[in-house]
């Protein structure tokens, strides 16, 4: 809780979290999953069939009809077994050329240098070797072959497209408000299955919060986590830090005072992606743990006041944060509080009030509407709608999406000694899908 500092269907996630996940439910009632496309996403179980149907097309072993080449030889026309067709520009196949000197299989990587590369190249013969793969003879008598599984993933076609950007970015979200069932799973589980895992970080891109439930209440469980899923994010306050009560506080989360809604360490250029807070202590009065869906807001904010999403999206903010900690650090950093795609929908929020500058890189004339339209922006946050309130226990660990979810905390008696601790650690986004990745192969046996 530090102050220094998606919409697809993901259905490979979808048919494993969402069919096995209710056993993963309390008494209460906290926890509990959608089970229908319909129940998950309103309006969108039309689509979420039209892609089940694209990746059943996609993950069926394709084959070629025929081939030949089209557009005076700089594209070859596929033609599949299922009465599609596909067309692949030959700078592309050259480029993409899989043989050993062009292409190093032991690294994944591209071999042919660019310099080398031919953009005007074009096809000197195209065969059918069988109908499970295509063979190109290139000008300079150099072949390449193209395994039809291969080539059908890479469709230029806009669907095909679409399917592989799910596959790779899983960019679907759950949008929450204070009705969040906030998703729960055994700490141990994810320590040492797989299948539970893989149910946690996908779950985690899409709501953007799971609850860790049963870790011992210690020091170092967050190391333990870190290591399951590669490593921690470093930072100016260490690979783990400590939240509680502290005499001359470098921060205001050392202190027993309520915490607004923030995302944490916008300072740095590239905040940290994914971050952990593990409960090791609870204070019996206040202390209370609030969240709020910043992509949430944002939509309700681009709706209601467009005029002020576009000054928040737009408008470089300094931060600010000094101090000795891990080491002694002086940083400095411009962001945007909505960070937006090319389509203009959140990707990250920048929010943090603890941090943010004195400083102000504006013409004077607009600083009254920018603070008009965070104004706004935080009142929606704080909005009773919006909010979801709960209180930690010992031994949970909250895992959260620090790019979507803002977090804050209510005051707590202060006390001669330590009512509550918490640790907390971060991850980045790169580490936790590299990881989601890698286990989403080993559970569903994708190659």
């Amino acid at each position: 809780m530090k102050l220094a500092h998606h919409s697809l269907t993901c259905i490979l996630c979808y048919q494993v979290t969402y069919y096995q996940m209710n056993k993963y439910q309390n008494p209460e009632g906290r926890g509990r999953w959608p089970r229908s496309a319909e129940e998950r996403s309103p309006g969108r179980a039309a689509g979420a069939r039209g892609w089940r149907r694209s990746l059943g097309a996609l993950s069926m072993s394709p084959a070629v009809r025929k081939v030949e080449a089209s557009g005076e030889g700089r594209f070859v026309c596929v033609q599949w077994e299922d009465g599609s067709e596909s067309s692949y520009p030959c700078v592309w196949l050259r480029d993409s050329c899989q043989c050993p000197l062009c292409f190093l299989p032991s690294a994944g990587a591209r071999r042919l240098l660019l310099e080398d590369l031919d953009i005007n190249i074009a096809v000197k013969q195209v065969a059918l070797a069988d109908s499970k793969k295509i063979s190109i003879t290139w000008p300079d008598e150099h072949t390449s072959e193209y395994e039809a599984e291969w080539l059908k993933k890479r469709c230029f076609s806009e669907e095909a497209r679409a399917v592989m950007q799910a596959d790779l970015f899983l960019p679907e979200r759950q949008y929450w408000g204070s009705d969040l069932q906030l998703p729960e799973i055994a700490f141990e589980e994810i320590m040492y299955n797989d299948e539970s895992a893989y149910k946690w970080l996908c779950t985690l891109k899409k709501v953007g919060i799971v609850l860790l439930t049963g870790a011992a209440t210690r020091q170092g469980e967050l190391i333990r986590l870190g290591h399951r899923i590669g490593f921690l994010r470093l930072t100016f306050y260490g690979p783990t830090w400590q939240v509680q009560d502290k005499a001359d506080a470098n921060n205001v989360a050392y202190t027993t005072g309520r915490l607004c809604f923030h995302t944490d360490y916008p300072v740095l250029q590239h905040p940290p992606g994914v971050q952990f807070l593990h409960c090791i202590k609870q204070t019996a009065a206040g202390g209370e743990s609030e969240v709020v869906d910043g992509f949430h807001v944002s939509n309700k904010l681009k709706k209601q006041n467009p005029e002020a999403y576009q000054i928040l999206t737009s408008t470089a903010v300094d931060y600010t944060d000094v101090g000795v900690d891990y080491c002694d650090f002086a940083v400095h950093c411009k962001q945007t509080i909505i960070d937006t795609d090319s389509r203009g929908q959140a990707i990250r929020i920048n929010f943090n009030n603890a941090t943010r500058d004195t400083v102000f890189d504006i013409p004077a004339e607009k600083v009254r509407p920018f603070y008009a339209a965070l104004k706004e922006f935080n009142d929606l946050l704080n909005s009773a709608e919006h909010k979801f309130t709960y209180k930690l226990k010992p031994g949970d660990i909250l895992t959260f999406d620090n790019w979507r979810v803002l977090h804050g905390r209510q005051s707590y008696p202060s006390c001669t000694e330590v009512t509550r601790h918490l640790e907390g650690a971060y991850a980045d986004w790169d580490v936790v899908m590299s990881r989601l990745q890698l286990l989403r192969k080993r559970v569903l046996n994708r190659d």
